[in-house]
């Protein structure tokens, strides 16, 4: 029978059924329990029922279209927390906590890493002014990437988009029937902004998102949370997101936007700053406006701020290859 993990917990996992759509208790055998390909929330798995104890057993995983992983450097091994997420949610605030671009391009970096299609969402919309975020400007930065932008108020259901093509209607458009993972500083309105997507269909209590009805407290575990028309992954293991596990000469793949440009500097060891010989990120005759260069520039202040993060590493913390 093919089954989808709801829940992981240590050898323990809760599977539904996908012809009858019942939650089931499951362990696995134990070629499935261990390195990276071991049993997670997301997989999609072939189980057995074991007739004694009317409990199944997880006998096959199948082939991932995604996974959601982070490396542990100084143990050199990848460690997957989830799988089969069709879409990154990078939910951001407009008033508090203070809107960070560098943390919106770190949370790309890892959305790209992973393949998995990111999509931006500005919450908090009722307490924006323009002097605090240009949402217009937010959003072409990222239109070589093909990054959606939706504005959106989780708390005032009536806010109406002035800024953007998309909205809240639209962003339930591109989740439903697919399942998601939120990303976020705390406080950027995750549970509401949930809340809100599921119709009231879900109660997430705010702070870390957490088991349904059970009050606030922090996941140690991961499961998947059902909202109705999509399905939520929720993991604590991808809350960290040191860039540790990058090496700074494969930085720029992460950067595909900037990587297309850099083809075009006059030398292949340019440094892609301002006094580089022949850089084509400071040659206003490669834009088609002052504008279009200033969108490339601001992406390209983010991939410096994370080299230097990434060139203080000490090299004896850095072996993940």
């Amino acid at each position: 029978m093919r089954a989808r993990v709801y829940r992981s917990s240590g050898r323990e996992f809760e599977c539904k059924l996908q012809d009858t759509q019942e939650l089931v208790s499951a362990c696995a055998l134990g070629n499935l329990l261990r390195g990276d390909n071991s049993v997670t929330v997301g997989d999609f798995v072939q189980v057995e029922k074991i007739v004694e104890n009317n409990r199944y057993q997880i006998v096959s995983v199948e082939k991932r279209k995604s996974e959601i992983f982070r490396v542990i450097v100084r143990e050199n091994k990848k460690k997957v927390t989830a799988a089969n997420c069709d879409v990154v949610v990078i939910l951001v605030s407009v008033s508090t906590p203070k809107f960070k671009r560098g943390i919106v391009d770190r949370f790309l970096l890892r959305a790209i890493a992973w393949e998995i299609t990111p999509v931006i969402v500005f919450n908090k919309m009722d307490e924006h002014s323009k002097d605090l975020v240009d949402l217009v400007f937010e959003r072409d930065r990222l239109q070589s990437l093909g990054v959606l932008c939706f504005e959106i108020s989780a708390k005032v259901a009536s806010y109406e988009k002035k800024y953007l093509t998309l909205g809240m209607d639209d962003l339930k458009s591109v989740l439903k029937d697919k399942t998601s993972v939120f990303l976020g500083q705390s406080g950027v309105g995750k549970s509401k902004t949930i809340n809100a997507l599921s119709g009231g269909k879900v109660n997430l209590f705010t702070g870390d998102i957490g088991k349904v009805g059970k009050g606030k407290h922090t996941t140690t575990w991961s499961e998947i949370v059902d909202c109705d028309e999509f399905l939520l992954i929720d993991s604590p293991g991808i809350r960290s997101f040191s860039i540790e596990d990058v090496a700074k000469d494969e930085l720029l793949e992460y950067f595909p936007d900037l990587a297309g440009r850099a083809t075009a500097c006059k030398f292949t060891n340019c440094g892609h700053t301002e006094n580089s010989k022949g850089c084509s990120f400071f040659d206003i005759s490669n834009y088609s406006s002052e504008y279009e260069m200033e969108l490339v520039l601001s992406r390209l202040d983010s991939f410096f701020r994370m080299q230097e993060e990434i060139t203080n590493i000490p090299s004896w913390d850095k072996k993940i290859k």
